[in-house]
């Protein structure tokens, strides 16, 4: 586990990095996929066999306080990372992790739970994390992740109010070092 987490980095996109995360992207959706209703008509290939881009994407690099990050194991792209200030009970927050994504090859490993760790090193403050109530695993991870990380503190688990989301929110602070 040590190895891991030494070569575990997460960084902040460049504007010539963003098509980067435009393509994780489609992977991180088509993992969404599999959540969905057969007979739903959202998360569906377009005409050119692709997902749409994931909503409000371009903010990342145009607006202050939204971060694109991208997560490396070594020198190998291994995931993202969009952190904004929305929350999900209303208002905003400092951080919000807007979306992440570990591809499946690295997870189960502690690639994930190492990109997180360093992510809330290098953003302290208030954050939220919302996770949709049908990600089983993403609950799981997120339970399990929160609990264990060594700079959370005050953590409180909310529920959706319905309206502006069904599923958990957690709410705690993390600090730059401990």
């Amino acid at each position: 586990m040590q190895a891991v987490a030494e070569a575990v980095s997460v960084k902040l996109a460049s504007s010539s990095e963003r098509r980067v995360i435009e393509g994780l992207s489609q992977f991180y959706i088509y993992d969404f996929s599999e959540m969905e209703p057969t007979d739903s008509s959202k998360l569906e290939f377009d005409d050119q066999g692709s997902y749409p881009l994931l909503p409000n994407l371009d903010s990342y690099w145009r607006l202050e306080a939204f971060w694109p990050l991208l997560i490396r194991l070594e020198q190998s792209l291994v995931g993202f990372a969009l952190i904004n200030t929305h929350s999900h009970r209303g208002g905003s927050v400092e951080h919000n992790m807007g979306e992440f994504f570990v591809a499946r090859k690295y997870r189960g490993r502690g690639v994930a739970a190492e990109a997180v760790r360093r992510i809330f090193l290098q953003y302290p403050g208030c954050w939220e994390i919302a996770v949709a109530a049908r990600n089983v695993r993403a609950l799981t991870f997120w339970s399990h992740t929160l609990a264990n990380a060594p700079n959370v503190c005050h953590l409180v688990l909310h529920e959706g109010d319905g309206a502006r989301w069904r599923g958990p929110i957690w709410s705690f602070r993390t600090a730059a070092a401990i």
